[in-house]
């Protein structure tokens, strides 16, 4: 049996599921960022730690095993594609998005960074790419309760395959004409 992942950009509530995902279902829960702080692979940025990924790969290897779940928004960078079954890409509107990244204190390019990454779905893409569309599936939290989203996600570990949801950020801001309010520059 291989890993699950539950990956994402920051604030669409990775860790909030992953923790009740692990409960229900006893798997052991490898939180990414917690690990790169223990192990050191790290360096301390301005406002984020700048992660030194070969290193942390190595780290990861000997902590992960077949009853895991990885949670974190380096996955597609430091997890190994043979050591994965099923990648869960939790997604959220750039609109529900900036008040958990106010409520952070996030500065204004860092907001415009991650709302940038998932309007356009760098991290679902990335994920893509490194995992395969086979194991790559995305959840909309926008609208859901996290019951609702544990729940659907535990139906896809069960069952193997769900309903996708449909994500169109960039579609929704064009539509709404607010392309200038998320990429400013």
């Amino acid at each position: 049996m291989l890993s699950k992942v539950i990956t994402g950009n920051p604030g669409v509530g990775k860790h909030t599921v992953a923790k009740y995902i692990a409960r229900n279902l006893n798997l052991d829960l490898i939180d990414i960022n917690k690990i790169a702080i223990e192990s050191g692979t790290f360096i301390r940025g301005k406002e984020t730690l700048e992660i030194n990924t070969k290193a942390l790969q190595k780290v990861l290897a000997r902590k992960i095993s077949n009853d895991s779940l990885i949670v974190g928004h380096l996955a597609s960078y430091v997890i190994p594609r043979n050591k994965v079954k099923t990648v869960i890409v939790l997604r959220k509107s750039p609109y529900k998005l900036i008040p958990v990244y106010k409520k952070r204190k996030y500065s204004k390019q860092k907001t415009t960074e991650n709302l940038g990454s998932e309007i356009l779905g760098v991290t679902f893409y990335d994920a893509l790419k490194n995992f395969g569309s086979n194991k790559t599936y995305q959840v909309d939290t926008s609208h859901s309760s996290i019951s609702k989203v544990v729940k659907k996600i535990e139906r896809l570990f069960e069952k193997g395959k769900i309903q996708e949801d449909p994500v169109d950020w960039l579609g929704l801001i064009s539509k709404k004409g607010d392309l200038k309010m998320f990429f400013p520059y």
